[in-house]
């Protein structure tokens, strides 16, 4: 992965989020990134990776983190529906994380993460899915309502994604914010909007980044700030939360457990 680029980890380097992505699809294999031969699998679940779980680098942190090393396919697909905006909370891994949105009409080149059982639990559990006080919701994005083509003449029935628990940010029409895919300019875009903001995580990224990295109920009052200035939004997605247990034809969906001392994001 480093010759290509790919081994950057933006839980390590908070600036880096989301991380680089690769061109096409692969196969990750430890710190390799081979072909592959194949773009669906009937025995894993379809994830869609909408910011840094499309980073290489970062997947292999995730998985070392616990002891899971099995290969993870990496399928690049044209996704309709679905737009890539800012998680409404500050990350304790000192990032803004991506989250999805809805985005009817809107066409975007994304990954779908094709997870056996032992890897859904581990992005799970990074996700925040399993905790009282975690940031995200796994949901089920069915088909037409989120089209997602791996190859020209195959649309899955549908694929999970990460939904934000507290909403994105808006922007200034009052819809959700899009991504820009730079973690500088997106802070330093906020820092210079918010006097309160400012305040608590400083006046730089590296600032924002240091201070939150350090100091959870920080990240906690930052997440409110964001309610309290009015600059949150529905992502559009929350109704699909509890869809039920589909996996658009693929295995039944694993019944998950966190990772022994699984991170909070």
């Amino acid at each position: 992965m480093r010759s290509l680029g790919l081994d950057g980890v933006p839980r390590e380097e908070p600036l880096l989020y989301p991380g680089a992505w690769p061109r096409e699809s692969g196969l990750l294999d430890g710190d390799r990134l081979l072909p592959l031969d194949r773009l669906t699998y009937e025995d894993r679940v379809p994830v869609l990776a909408i910011g840094s779980n499309a980073s290489p680098g970062q997947l292999r942190h995730k998985m070392a983190e616990f002891g899971v090393d099995a290969p993870l396919p990496m399928v690049r697909a044209r996704v309709t529906g679905v737009d890539i905006g800012v998680s409404a909370h500050v990350s304790r891994m000192g990032y803004l994380s991506a989250s999805p949105v809805s985005a009817p009409g809107t066409v975007r080149e994304l990954f779908v993460l094709w997870l056996d059982a032992e890897q859904l639990a581990v992005i799970d559990a990074s996700e925040g899915v399993p905790m009282a006080g975690g940031n995200f919701d796994r949901a089920w994005l069915p088909a037409p309502d989120v089209r997602v083509e791996p190859a020209e003449g195959t649309v899955l029935r549908g694929a999970y994604a990460y939904v934000n628990r507290h909403g994105v940010l808006r922007g200034g029409d009052g819809a959700p914010r899009r991504h820009p895919g730079d973690q500088r300019v997106l802070i330093g875009e906020l820092l210079r909007g918010s006097a309160r903001l400012r305040r608590l995580f400083g006046t730089t990224p590296e600032d924002f980044c240091a201070r939150a990295r350090a100091d959870r109920r920080l990240c906690e009052r930052g997440t409110r700030l964001f309610a309290e200035e009015d600059r949150v939004t529905a992502s559009g997605l929350e109704r699909h939360v509890r869809s039920g247990d589909r996996t658009g034809g693929a295995a039944p969906l694993p019944r998950t457990q966190p990772p022994p001392t699984a991170p909070m994001p």
